[in-house]
């Protein structure tokens, strides 16, 4: 009894774990003088939420998450063309981390 417990509760940590971690939406500070501050909220769409899953998932396998906010849109075309590759994802995976991060 004890051994089906114990399985069954590793089972159930291991889905936890496993399961994709769900978007809630963000609000972002931007300073446009040194007193004022204008915030900008960013609506995750279910499109940029599976974008951003993807990201986290396949990116993080392999080497740290950069901040989207690193590059510049142009920048991300390449390496999100390289990284589709290496990581096997298709056209339409590559897409949605792409417009993930170049989104704002």
């Amino acid at each position: 009894m004890k051994y089906k417990v114990l399985a069954l509760s590793v089972l159930a940590l291991i889905i936890y774990s496993c399961a994709s971690k769900s978007s809630v939406p963000t609000t972002e500070v931007k300073k446009t003088e040194p007193t004022a501050e204008v915030k900008i909220a960013t609506v995750m769409t279910p499109e940029l939420a599976e974008g951003k899953s993807l990201y986290e998932n396949n990116c993080a396998k392999c080497h740290k998450l950069y901040d989207p906010k690193d590059f510049s849109a142009e920048q991300w075309k390449p390496i999100v063309a390289s990284m589709q590759k290496k990581a096997h994802l298709d056209d339409a995976a590559g897409q949605k981390i792409y417009n993930y991060v170049t989104m704002n």
